[in-house]
């Protein structure tokens, strides 16, 4: 049997299982063919260009996310994960916001692949403070519209455009990345403590979600769809943007979470956050490593504080420097992880493999790394980059070379027929998000209850 068609849900999730060094492993089931999960998932209808069949990725993602889900269902059985469809994760968003594929503009038509003078990048500007930095980057005049920019870039090199403008903040990546030769760490254990002894399985963690947009708040939404108590923290003058989309999305990620707000540039604000972090089973965050430090939020102190803790960081590129400063959202950290650089090899074209496809498979992977880690005991700092998770699962894919992921992309398209390319779909939400700091009063009179952390008084 060809290596493509052995069971890539299971086998993917029992590695991910044995990386977090779990002794759970799945037991082989039958499953679809990798290219129809893909295809009926919905995400090949949001990769390719547009008047065009949608594209086949060489890479079973699709497979992938059903594994993920099929071993957080072996994690918490009976829950209402029985009815979630992991391919079908990938694409929420472009479902509810009306996104379609438009080849080497990203679905959401934020982030785009430019051509340099030696090479493709991906830029992202989804902020309108990306823009005023434009000048500085390509040290040319004011420029208006993305013509502007791909005429100026062409007088750069990828190298020194991708140096220049993680330097400045832009999310920006090569779309050849620079592979190193170690393989890509999907979850790194930055940090561990002696954990306090397994957790109780008859008790539901509580979490404090410290996330926004789409991979934070995923893995938050799984995990309360497992059991757990969701405690969603914001600040009170910059909440997750995603309140303002207006499109569900927020509401199908967020609802049933307690709503916190918090004034965290007063040092009552910063403490009451502190105090929220030491009861916590579980912390989801995806800010740059230095922006909680500004805050006087030291992950590896709280987690020394509380040792049944697992601590969950989702970065784009890391924690390190210098990579624990660059910037990087679901579009260009799928390209920074080498899937665009894979479509080109399978296909000859740029384009975008679905929509901001790192955010829902960093999420997925964080939550099957939380819920392990928090039924182990906790005691774990554990850092997910979205550049890192889509490498990994290029690497576990096993293409060789260029020709080889033409060669399985082309051999996968014939598994399907057009009848098989379904359009991306949601979940209905659970119901409608909390109104920004509705549980803020409630949650904090019985923070102020807490005398010691929930670790040591278990």
């Amino acid at each position: 049997m060809a290596r493509h068609e052995l069971p890539y849900a299971t086998d993917y999730a029992n590695r991910l299982l044995a990386d977090l060094g779990s002794s759970l492993s799945l037991a082989e089931e039958p499953q679809l063919h990798p290219a129809l999960r893909w295809a009926r998932g919905g995400a090949m209808a949001l990769t390719g260009y547009p008047g065009e069949p949608g594209r086949m990725c060489p890479v079973p993602l699709a497979s992938y996310a059903d594994g993920i889900i099929a071993a957080l269902r072996a994690l918490r059985p009976g829950t209402a994960l029985e009815g979630v469809e992991g391919a079908c994760l990938l694409g929420e968003r472009a479902a509810l916001a009306g996104f379609r594929r438009a080849g080497a503009v990203s679905p959401g038509g934020g982030c785009r692949l430019l051509k340099a003078r030696d090479g493709w990048l991906a830029l992202n500007l989804p902020r309108a403070s990306d823009w005023e930095l434009l000048p500085a980057w390509l040290e040319e005049g004011e420029l208006v519209g993305w013509e502007a920019i791909a005429r100026a870039l062409t007088a750069h090199g990828v190298g020194e455009s991708v140096e220049r403008g993680r330097l400045l903040g832009l999310a920006i990546a090569a779309m050849r990345p620079a592979r190193s030769k170690t393989p890509a760490k999907w979850c790194d254990e930055v940090h561990r403590v002696a954990a306090a002894g397994c957790a109780d399985p008859g008790v539901a963690p509580l979490v404090v979600d410290l996330s926004s947009l789409w991979a934070g708040p995923l893995c938050t939404q799984l995990l309360r769809t497992m059991g757990a108590r969701v405690i969603k923290v914001e600040s009170a003058t910059r909440p997750d943007g995603m309140r303002r989309a207006g499109d569900g999305f927020h509401d199908l990620l967020n609802a049933g979470k307690a709503s916190v707000a918090l004034d965290l540039a007063r040092p009552e604000g910063r403490a009451r956050l502190r105090a929220l972090l030491l009861r916590a089973d579980i912390v989801v965050e995806a800010s740059r490593p230095r922006a909680l430090r500004q805050l006087g939020i030291d992950a590896q102190q709280i987690l020394e504080e509380n040792p049944a803790m697992t601590w969950i960081s989702i970065t784009g590129h890391g924690r390190e420097a210098p990579r624990g400063d660059w910037v990087a959202f679901g579009d260009d950290g799928a390209v920074a992880g080498g899937l665009s650089q894979v479509l080109w090899d399978s296909h000859g074209r740029a384009m975008f493999c679905a929509d901001a496809v790192a955010d829902p498979l960093a999420g997925l992977h964080a939550a099957l790394a939380a819920w392990t880690s928090h039924a182990q005991g906790g005691g774990r700092l554990l850092s997910l980059a979205l550049a890192e998770v889509v490498a990994h699962a290029i690497e576990f894919a096993d293409l060789r070379d260029a020709p080889a992921a033409r060669a399985r992309a082309e051999d996968w398209a014939a598994h399907i027929s057009d009848a098989d390319v379904g359009p991306p779909r949601a979940r209905a939400p659970a119901g409608t998000a909390r109104n920004l700091g509705a549980d803020t009063a409630e949650v904090l009179t019985e923070t102020a209850r807490w005398t010691r952390p929930r670790a040591t008084s278990r």
